[in-house]
């Protein structure tokens, strides 16, 4: 009996890792086609059927870096990247102390905050774009790239405050309690003692508020012009209505794609390690 319970569990444990490879390629077949495209010149990439065995070129990143006379990327690139580490860091600074008072020292009606900052996601973005376009409009912060940190700090910091509550819960509040013993004070408790056990749920919000923030486009789109614009908006910008254009905006797509794509790969064990925090007791 037993040694046919553990056959099943072995062809169990092969079937699913056999859907867990199919639907790993369905994901990444996109991914591998829009890199395939970017190599080929802009005929081959627009005939239909396509032509797998076309002769590949990088004449679409020489075209997306401004060697046939276009703009360059790096101002958008530099925007985004900007934008994006100042305003994780922004929310990481506030988003922490806010769990840790939600989560191990918890203040009275703390599912109510709780609940507040998740009510804070429900409006829809585009309902509250024209009040901030015409905020920044009357405040002079118009294609002004330190708004769009701010912007993004707001709009990360309820999902990170969230995230971050469930992983601070996780802390035994017995070492909290040892270090105070001791005379550590609550911002070295902070630092010494619970961000090193938390250490996989803070890469976690920070590489999704990363990709948040380095994705947005509606509000990055309206609220910048030359000086401020991003990356995700720069590359809307070779989608014309006249030519063909499609090799170049697959290789933009993929230059675009690899700051969050690295940063995942760098961050993959602690990704996964705050992400199941907390699911097996």
């Amino acid at each position: 009996m037993s040694s046919l319970a553990l056959r099943v569990g072995k062809h169990r444990g092969r079937s699913i890792g056999l859907v867990a490879w199919l639907v790993g390629i369905v994901f990444f077949f996109p991914i591998a086609w829009m890199a395939l495209t970017s190599f080929h010149s802009e005929a081959d990439a627009a005939t239909n059927p396509p032509s797998f065995g076309a002769a590949l070129t990088l004449d679409g990143y020489r075209e997306f870096f401004g060697a046939g006379g276009g703009a360059s990327p790096w101002p958008a690139l530099v925007n985004s990247a900007v934008a994006s580490i100042v305003s994780t860091l922004f929310v990481l600074v506030l988003a922490f102390p806010a769990a840790y008072a939600l989560s191990i020292r918890r203040v009275k009606k703390w599912t109510d905050v709780l609940f507040f900052f998740l009510s804070t996601k429900m409006l829809p973005v585009v309902a509250g774009l024209l009040p901030i376009y015409l905020f920044a409009k009357n405040t002079g912060m118009l294609d002004n790239i330190w708004f769009l940190v701010i912007l993004y700090t707001s709009m990360n910091l309820p999902i990170a405050v969230w995230m971050m509550q469930s992983f601070l819960a996780e802390v035994p509040v017995a070492v909290i309690e040892a270090a105070q013993i001791d005379g550590a004070r609550l911002p070295t408790i902070l630092a010494r003692v619970v961000a090193p056990i938390a250490l996989p749920g803070i890469a976690a919000t920070s590489l999704i508020c990363f990709i948040f923030s380095w994705n947005e486009l509606l509000f990055a789109r309206v609220l910048t012009g030359v000086v401020a614009e991003t990356a995700p908006v720069f590359l809307t910008g070779f989608i014309t209505s006249q030519g063909l254009f499609l090799a170049k905006v697959c290789a933009a797509s993929l230059v675009v794609s690899l700051p969050v794509l690295a940063a995942g790969f760098a961050a993959q064990d602690k990704l996964v390690q705050g992400l199941s925090l907390g699911a097996v007791k």
